[in-house]
């Protein structure tokens, strides 16, 4: 499974290059195309594990201005 990650940031907000960092220090790689961000699964996981994912990433992200879209395929 992968989960995708859509950033809307703030021009009074962070530094992309600063939400970049925190990103990648949890997992996700920085794409190219349709979505900012991929974190992937390498296997099945519950949508309790994504929502758990989600929190993680909100926690990091709190304060930075950024508004975040997840979407998860299988």
């Amino acid at each position: 499974m992968e989960t995708y990650v859509d950033l809307y940031l703030s021009a009074d907000g962070e530094k992309a290059s600063e939400i970049q960092r925190r990103l990648k220090a949890l997992g996700l790689k920085p794409g190219i195309g349709e979505h900012d961000f991929l974190y992937d699964w390498n296997k099945i996981v519950s949508p309790n594990e994504i929502i758990a994912f989600a929190d993680r990433v909100q926690s990091e992200l709190r304060g930075t201005g950024v508004i975040l879209r997840f979407t998860t395929i299988r």
